[in-house]
């Protein structure tokens, strides 16, 4: 039998001691790759940043950045649609913080959508004044992923599902990687001319319900999102206001009784109040029983992050 091995929030010491042990005994097989005696995906490393941009600009909430980063070369870089990055700080190793990726990893970026966190005496957070305002293009921060297994698509991407996703401001991060996530199996799954008539990629119908302050200033991914409507890959948007009533979130979740339902829920940070609201919705629309039984099957996830 191994020796126990105890690991606090991912420390990197220990998790090298570990695999050494199992390496060395030979108990779980372990997959390499020839980078892997410099890099690995699970460990910090330094990420370029590549790409800056403010998404809400002329907003009277709090600026909402994009930011993508590139991994050093020779890291392996994947990961699922819904898993985290995790941020360490130079000056103080200590102070480690997630963030929902917003891209796939055939994307080749990290992206993330971040909401710049300023307290009351005008200053900014640590974390967020570093990412959404001193980090220039061409700087290098410390990066690791992290797996979110609670919040991962897996087999939702090619199952024909409808996926509903529930999300509001930066919120709406992990659901554009669950959403690009089944637009690139889609069109992996695309039958070409010679078998087409033999087989046809499953119906997956895509609803995004998604709460800002004001679409005119905050509609995210805005050309993104319509260029999905156009395509045929997102089927139903609705839009709703910061005004409106966490009762209209839910509207229109009726016809979530068709067979079979993947809702991934997320929420952002100061509103996590709504998702309780959204679940009780569905479950007075599906049923207790119901809803329990999508999310033993994997096909409910509901959180608040």
């Amino acid at each position: 039998m191994l020796a126990r091995i105890d690991v606090n929030d991912g420390d990197p010491k220990a998790l090298a001691q570990w695999r050494t042990q199992v390496k060395d005994n030979r108990a779980v097989p372990r997959a390499t790759t020839s980078s892997e005696a410099t890099h690995e995906a699970d460990t910090f490393a330094s990420w370029l940043l590549v790409s800056r941009l403010l998404l809400n600009a002329g907003s009277a909430g709090a600026p909402i950045c994009h930011r993508a980063f590139k991994p050093p070369y020779g890291l392996d870089a994947q990961w699922w649609s819904g898993d985290l990055i995790q941020i360490r700080l130079a000056d103080d190793a200590e102070r480690l913080r997630d963030y929902s990726i917003a891209s796939i990893a055939s994307d080749g970026l990290v992206e993330l959508l971040l909401r710049q966190e300023q307290h009351p005496d005008g200053t900014l957070g640590a974390t967020s004044g570093l990412l959404t305002s001193t980090l220039s293009i061409g700087d290098t921060v410390e990066l690791r992923l992290r797996p979110h297994t609670r919040f991962r698509l897996e087999a939702n991407a090619r199952r024909a599902v409808i996926f509903i996703g529930i999300g509001n401001g930066h919120g709406l991060a992990g659901l554009r990687s669950h959403l690009r996530a089944r637009a690139s199996t889609r069109e992996a799954d695309r039958p070409t001319q010679i078998d087409a008539a033999q087989t046809a990629p499953a119906a997956c119908d895509n609803w995004l319900i998604f709460g800002e302050r004001n679409a005119a200033h905050d509609f995210l991914f805005r050309s993104e999102i319509k260029a999905w409507l156009l395509g045929g890959h997102l089927q139903r948007l609705d839009m709703v206001s910061s005004a409106a009533s966490e009762r209209r979130q839910a509207d229109g979740l009726g016809d979530a009784r068709r067979g079979n339902l993947c809702v991934q829920q997320r929420e952002g940070h100061g509103i996590g109040h709504r998702a309780s609201g959204v679940d009780a919705a569905l479950r007075q629309i599906l049923g207790d029983s119901r809803v329990n039984e999508l999310a033993r099957e994997g096909r409910y996830q509901g959180e608040i992050y």
